[in-house]
């Protein structure tokens, strides 16, 4: 049985809801996800944070904490793909997790600060701490959570690039790729929830990141012909925007693991 929707996340769907694209995602329609309990905020408030995360009073306490917390996830989605993709008769390797700060050269080409990324060459999954950290304070002063699952979100959208890469599922289309991760991420936080490991706050913390981590509006010229071809060419190669986003991580979250393989197969 599903959770009743906690009110912050009523507030990101209702915001989503009032400029989705009618029937095209059908958001009006989803099922309650949450007894998570954040604090009452307005959602206004929200949006008002600094746009970047890692400008927050990060301690060294703060990444270790969120280090751990991604330790102990990492093992998590490890074992979680392995054992659905036996299921279906694949295999999956589990990645290495591996963080940094500032700036890393890999194989896959130089990461860049305040990022986190799947690189299939080492099958390696990096990240930036503090960038890292950073999103899980904001989350955690907006929502008056612990912010956890919002940093574990970001690691568990780029498993889900692994799990796709892995499968053989690659888009030329980024944004399809970008919404396999999404829901992805969605399914490992719904067997985390199943299994008992969510925390009070968790999945607001989730959809929280999903909200925050939209693609910024694309700037329009004014003529009707031109900004038609920028609009479709950012809905191709972005991540989504926050609508299309959280929609990609319900996707997972109400339907498994299943829900997302399907469409990788």
């Amino acid at each position: 049985m599903k959770r009743p929707i906690s009110r912050l996340s009523r507030q990101f769907f209702a915001r989503a809801r009032l400029s989705v694209l009618a029937g095209v995602f059908g958001l009006a329609g989803l099922m309650p996800i949450s007894t998570a309990h954040a604090a009452p905020a307005a959602l206004d408030a929200v949006l008002a944070a600094p746009a970047d995360a890692t400008a927050a009073d990060v301690t060294t306490r703060d990444v270790a904490a969120t280090n751990e917390k991604l330790r102990l996830a990492f093992g998590h989605m490890a074992r979680m793909w392995r054992t659905e993709l036996d299921q279906i008769g694949e295999r999956f390797v589990t990645p290495g997790l591996a963080r940094y700060r500032g700036a890393v050269r890999t194989v896959c080409g130089v990461m860049s600060p305040g990022n986190a990324a799947y690189c299939p060459r080492n099958n390696t999954v990096y990240f930036d701490e503090l960038f890292v950290a950073g999103l899980a304070k904001r989350a955690s002063r907006q929502l008056g959570t612990d912010g956890d699952m919002t940093a574990v979100g970001v690691i568990a959208h780029e498993m889900g690039h692994a799990v796709a890469m892995q499968l053989g599922y690659i888009s030329r289309f980024p944004y399809e790729n970008e919404a396999a991760a999404d829901c992805l991420a969605g399914a490992f936080a719904l067997r985390a929830d199943e299994d008992g490991s969510l925390e009070p706050g968790d999945i607001d913390e989730s959809f929280y990141g999903m909200f925050t981590a939209g693609d910024p509006e694309p700037e329009l010229t004014g003529d009707g012909r031109a900004d038609r071809r920028i609009l479709a060419r950012a809905a191709l190669i972005g991540h989504g925007t926050y609508e299309q986003r959280m929609a990609n991580f319900r996707h997972g979250f109400d339907g498994g693991p299943g829900a997302c393989l399907a469409a990788l197969r």
